[in-house]
């Protein structure tokens, strides 16, 4: 094995992965990077990074991967709202983050920046409730929700490593938007915004951050981040009904219009995913994604900004990025205006 890294990222292929490899190569590190990956990609070679060929459920990859590392970008996760995923994204966020932690503390480590999730602690059903990282875990209204009860679980045990004495930092992303999405996970719904695929205004708000700006706050988290604590990163709290209509103008795509009480959207987006199971086909809708969108997503970040310098963008970049690069990468589709024109 080579010598003389000592950064190692997991996840480094995913959104975020990728992002905060670019933002660790313009802060010159790109030498000293190590990454976990399940099989080699250009793209990385390209930026010089070291890759190793492993899992986070393969623990004896893992202490290949940080033997003489100094810190470690724990970004490897799982993103689906499908509950045959559950098992799955219960081993990849609780099991693979604890070997993870153990092979971190073998080594001895000086930080660990893990990638959660706004989500265990910022949803609500109350548009008025906007969380900081004081906020409790939203056991109750995640618990249906597979993906985000994991990334609570994965929190717990950081949590409980932390007190234990490991310098674990927990960073917490709201939605992640543009450019360089690949797989389509975190931008899904903007894409089906673009495809008229959303036929009803939610009742909920949301909350999103650029990629490329919470790369950043993990990267000054390596100096400026304090251990065992939680960092909200998150831009605007937008009710739907604005988040729809920023798209609106920007993709030059109509918004929906129709409005229906919140019993009747989880009652039908029920029938389709039923009618979908008896034809064995996809269903364009699901009633997780439904009850998504009727909470409220709100963050406050100010602790970010305070301690890791973090700050959000004009979120008006960030969702043209977004709908630039889906479309070229992901629709085929021309700039509809101006305003596209890289």
């Amino acid at each position: 094995m080579s010598t003389g890294k000592s950064i190692l990222v997991t996840g480094g292929t995913g959104f975020l992965g990728k992002a905060v490899l670019r933002a660790l190569a313009a802060a010159g590190r790109a030498g000293d990077v190590r990454a976990l990956v399940r099989s080699e990609t250009r793209s990385l070679a390209k930026l010089g990074v070291e890759q190793i060929i492993g899992d986070v459920l393969d623990v004896q990859s893992l202490y290949r991967a940080t033997a003489g590392v100094t810190h470690v970008f724990h970004l490897a996760g799982l993103v689906s709202r499908d509950k045959k995923d559950e098992t799955r994204m219960m081993r990849v966020h609780v099991d693979g983050t604890r070997h993870v932690f153990e092979a971190a503390r073998a080594a001895g480590v000086e930080r660990i920046l893990l990638a959660s999730s706004s989500g265990t602690v910022a949803v609500s059903e109350d548009a008025d409730v906007v969380a900081s990282e004081e906020s409790p875990f939203a056991y109750e209204i995640v618990k249906g929700w597979p993906y985000y009860l994991s990334k609570i679980y994965q929190e717990q045990l950081a949590l409980k490593y932390a007190a234990e004495g490991l310098p674990v930092i927990i960073l917490n992303p709201s939605l992640l938007l543009g450019p360089g999405d690949s797989r389509g996970s975190s931008t899904e719904d903007v894409r089906r915004f673009l495809q008229k695929k959303i036929p009803v205004v939610p009742d909920g708000g949301v909350n999103f951050v650029d990629v490329r700006d919470a790369a950043a706050a993990f990267v000054a988290a390596m100096t400026r981040g304090r251990a065992g604590e939680r960092y909200l990163l998150g831009g605007p709290n937008w009710d739907m009904k604005t988040f729809f209509g920023r798209l609106e103008r920007l993709a030059k795509v109509g918004a929906p219009r129709l409005e229906i009480p919140a019993s009747w959207a989880r009652w039908g987006a029920t029938l389709v995913e039923e009618w979908a199971a008896w034809r064995g086909t996809v269903a364009s809708i699901d009633r997780q994604s439904v009850e998504m969108g009727q909470h409220f997503w709100y963050v406050d970040s100010s602790k970010a900004e305070r301690e890791l310098g973090f700050e959000a963008r004009d979120p008006q970049e960030t969702l043209l990025d977004t709908i630039r690069y889906l479309r070229k990468h992901f629709l085929n589709e021309p700039p509809k205006s101006d305003y596209e024109i890289a």
